[in-house]
């Protein structure tokens, strides 16, 4: 028997109520501000209000024929998907690795340990971890200096030379990140069918083989969705940790579209330019989306949708 909409919202009331934070959460912080979209194709001036995005000055795509036609239109972009394209291709397969060798290890406690431990700097806040980097690579006491000095090698100064940024922030980020993010593939791991492995010890297969075999088939689908997931984050660079890293010392390497658009959107009050370039920003990472979901389906039968 059909129910009506009423007596299923009256069914579901409770999961109701419980979603409704999250659907207010989303509606507030991410659907209600895409209204000021408008304002990258307005010439918006501070302090006219919520009315001054339907009142202002209309010019186009001017605020977007400044930003491609800008010198620094290319070393945004380029930064931001260097970083990007590097904290995938060292940040995405870690954890996946990390995964597959923790639940091979026969010492159950040694590898509950190392779970911990490895997801303990996701808890650690980006403030504190740049704060770490600051003092162990610092060029006066630090104690990486201190150990090339020992070595007899001369004291760098990472946190201010532009060759260094994107090592650091990929590395510290793969470091933050990869326990935690192993969770997901160490569940889809424990998923697999006991019984496929019984039936591999019996044919005499290594633990490579069945490594290479069963468990990484087995989670592919995972690997698959968390990538395309991930590719349509591929320019959302984490503004935070950048902000925190970088000064003008090392723009030539450090400075994304992120922070670009804070400098200009928050300090220089150019709201309709930060709005075009965060637009375009947003526009990239939505093509990166759907892109990838439509090679996923077409190559190996799974996508999003």
């Amino acid at each position: 028997m059909k129910r009506s909409l009423g007596e299923r919202l009256k069914r579901d009331r409770y999961l109701l109520l419980m979603f409704l934070p999250v659907l207010i959460y989303y509606l507030v912080f991410c659907y209600l501000p895409m209204v000021g979209i408008v304002m990258g194709f307005e010439d918006y001036r501070m302090g006219s209000g919520f009315e001054g995005l339907f009142t202002s000055k209309w010019v186009g795509l001017k605020w977007f024929n400044q930003f491609f036609s800008s010198v620094f239109a290319w070393r945004l972009i380029r930064n931001t998907f260097l970083l990007s394209f590097f904290s995938l291709i060292f940040g995405f397969p870690i954890p996946i690795i990390f995964a597959v060798a923790i639940t091979q290890l026969r010492a159950k406690r040694f590898a509950k340990a190392a779970q911990v431990v490895t997801y303990l700097p996701y808890f650690i806040s980006t403030v504190v971890v740049v704060g770490m980097m600051t003092n162990f690579l610092s060029p006066s006491n630090g104690v990486i200096n201190l150990l090339i000095q020992k070595m007899g090698g001369k004291a760098i100064n990472f946190m201010s030379d532009p060759a260094w940024f994107r090592p650091l922030y990929v590395i510290s980020g793969s470091w933050q990140s990869f326990g935690f993010n192993s969770i997901i593939f160490v569940a889809a791991i424990m998923g697999i069918d006991p019984a496929l492995y019984e039936a591999m010890e019996v044919d005499g297969a290594s633990r490579w083989q069945r490594i290479v075999h069963l468990i990484l088939p087995g989670i592919s689908e995972t690997v698959i969705l968390l990538l395309i997931m991930t590719l349509g984050n591929l320019l959302n660079v984490g503004f935070e940790k950048v902000y925190l890293m970088y000064s003008p010392a090392v723009y030539e390497t450090g400075d994304v579209i992120s922070t670009y658009v804070y400098r200009q959107g928050i300090e220089s009050h150019k709201y309709g330019y930060a709005s075009a370039v965060g637009l375009f920003y947003s526009a990239v990472g939505f093509i990166f989306v759907v892109t990838s979901n439509h090679l996923s389906r077409k190559v190996t039968g799974s996508s999003l949708w």
